[in-house]
């Protein structure tokens, strides 16, 4: 324990395995990006966009509420066990997806899907924070969300290419099974806990302690209050992408081709914007990044209304990956800036709840405006929230 050191230099083997890790995590999301609603329609027969979009309601809120209790037990179970638990609950959610006899299989997997993705996201998350320390925050979020989405966008673009050449089952979920067992064997095998890293943190840290880690973290608190609540809303339109974006392009007559290329370009720049927007996160003020970020992503969601073409889409799917890769690092390096070591683990947990129920808003909203009204009236009001949660930034949070 004498001999821990904080800092990416001193801890790049552990912390360039977590990476690794999370890019599994993330083409976990990846293999239903582009084809679940597809299937919902193709072979389920789906037609209400709120029923087709329950899949990632339940997602949403599952993932959030583990995001929570990550995060609360962190310190008492330790990060490396929970990372292997959540391996553990993935290994059976490509077999429920292949076999699937009715819709009810597919929210089942989900369900799965969501516990998976909050113990294995939320724990390399809270592992890089610890191994980096204060210096390189911003950093460790870019690589460790770039890993992550860049996966989530590249199985989004693989598995569009297997279902429009094999059918959308059951070929493309056999990645799946991949990255569960390797998951699984390197978190259980390779991954050591960061718990002492953490002491040493927590030893020379000037933070005043939270006196209420939940309020403080969902609004009390100006700056985390302001972060919550554009995390759920950067969610909140995410989740619309994902559940309304691929049958928006179909109603357009795009194939499950052309889909799988738009619909993946937008996570694969916001994978790859990370690894710049990440350092930035270090050197420029957070509130500025958060502010244009959410910006960024409203005006591109407001464009779609206007698109007609292939590449309008596509143009319009890179600027919401760009919005979008502003913020994700910026958000975590934000309430590690601003909550005690000792508490960080918690305080991150409470932010990814709120964040990930943006999903469930997001598909419930989505769903209920477009089978009322349209699925444009949909885009064009989570479009009008995102502007809304840009300016909650610019006059809530400090300049830090």
């Amino acid at each position: 324990m004498n001999n821990v050191q904080l800092g990416l230099r001193e801890n790049w083997k552990q912390f360039t395995l977590l990476v690794v890790i999370n890019a599994f995590v993330g083409g976990m999301v990846g293999l239903e990006r582009t084809i679940l609603p597809k299937l919902a329609e193709q072979e389920f027969e789906m037609a209400a966009k709120t029923a087709i979009l329950s899949f990632i309601m339940v997602f949403g809120v599952v993932k959030a509420i583990t995001n929570y209790y990550t995060g609360a037990l962190a310190n008492r179970i330790g990060r490396k066990n929970l990372l292997t638990l959540g391996w553990l609950i993935a290994l059976p959610i490509p077999f429920l997806l292949i076999y699937a006899p009715s819709w009810g299989w597919v929210i089942l997997a989900n369900a799965l899907l969501g516990v998976n993705q909050g113990l294995t996201w939320s724990s390399t998350v809270v592992m890089k924070i610890d191994l980096v320390g204060e210096k390189n925050r911003g950093l460790a979020m870019g690589l460790n969300e770039s890993a992550g989405y860049l996966a989530v966008g590249g199985v989004a673009f693989l598995t569009g290419w297997i279902a429009a050449e094999y059918g959308v089952r059951p070929y493309p979920f056999y990645l799946g099974i991949a990255f569960a067992g390797i998951g699984l064997l390197s978190s259980w095998v390779l991954v050591r806990d960061t718990g002492h890293h953490v002491h040493a943190e927590t030893t020379s840290s000037t933070l005043p302690l939270l006196k209420n880690v939940f309020w403080e973290t969902t609004w009390k608190n100006r700056n985390l209050g302001a972060i919550s609540q554009a995390g759920l809303v950067n969610n909140l339109n995410d989740g619309m992408v994902w559940g309304l974006f691929p049958i928006l392009l179909a109603s357009r007559n795009f194939d499950l081709a052309q889909t799988g290329k738009i619909a993946a370009l937008y996570p694969i720049v916001w994978g790859l914007g990370q690894l710049f927007t990440g350092k930035m996160a270090d050197h420029f003020s957070k509130k500025n990044m958060l502010f244009w970020g959410m910006l960024a992503q409203g005006l591109a969601l407001l464009g779609m209304l206007f698109a007609s073409s292939f590449f309008h889409f596509a143009a319009l799917s890179a600027a919401l990956g760009a919005g979008t890769a502003v913020v994700y690092p910026t958000f975590l390096a934000a309430i590690a800036d601003y909550a005690h070591p000792r508490q960080r683990a918690e305080s991150i947990g409470v932010f990814r709840l709120w964040r990930d129920l943006g999903y469930a808003v997001g598909a419930l909203l989505t769903g209920i405006l477009a089978d009322s009204l349209g699925m444009l009236w949909a885009v064009g009001a989570i479009g009008f929230l995102t502007l809304a949660s840009s300016i909650v930034i610019l006059v809530r949070m400090n300049g830090r």
